[in-house]
């Protein structure tokens, strides 16, 4: 049995993980799983998030889950993510992470909160499969175009303002919102 009980290290003790160019996958039939509590803080992680994402379970429990936040992904993803989890409604999104030896990895992930018997929301389960090339191709220049948005303000608080909005823009222009794009890019390109 894993142990769940948070062992939190200091921010500070933590070194950032820099992309080496690598990319890595994992087999068709293997779900990438985690479950966070409510503020996003890492208490499950299954041997797939571990081995793809080059970590240990001492290494990940207790830590935020942003640890595998690869920086070529754009803040309004994540923006829109939490928006969607705290309005208690699921999510599903294309997401290239960062793995500790530097690789990245992409995935489609399933985003949904967890509720207490109380029906209070207790935390978030996230479960991620492998994407196809193709859609990861097609998501690509959206996410590229949101990360130049945002790397033309000079604070997290503006460059997510801005990307949000641009996402928003471009997002409109293929789709009724974000989560209809992914469900024509899970029709097109996931087949």
């Amino acid at each position: 049995m894993l142990d769940t009980h948070p062992r939190t290290a200091p921010r500070a003790a933590r070194t950032a993980v820099r992309p080496t160019g690598e990319e890595r996958t994992f087999a068709a039939d293997e779900l990438i799983v985690s479950k966070t509590d409510p503020r996003g803080v890492i208490t499950y992680a299954n041997d797939v998030f571990l081995r793809v994402g080059a970590y240990s379970l001492d290494e990940v429990i207790g830590q935020p889950h942003n640890l595998i936040r690869h920086p070529d992904m754009p803040r309004a993803v994540f923006a829109l993510l939490w928006e969607t989890l705290t309005a208690r409604r699921e999510l599903f999104a294309y997401i290239q992470n960062l793995a500790a030896d530097g690789a990245s990895y992409w995935v489609l992930a399933h985003v949904t909160p967890s509720y207490g018997a109380d029906g209070a929301v207790v935390g978030y389960h996230s479960n991620r499969r492998r994407p196809s090339r193709r859609a990861v191709e097609r998501v690509r220049p959206l996410y590229e175009r949101l990360l130049a948005e945002e790397r033309r303000h000079p604070s997290a608080r503006a460059a997510v303002a801005a990307s949000s909005g641009l996402f928003q823009r471009l997002v409109a222009e293929q789709a009724a919102s974000y989560e209809e794009l992914v469900w024509s890019v899970i029709g097109e390109e996931e087949d």
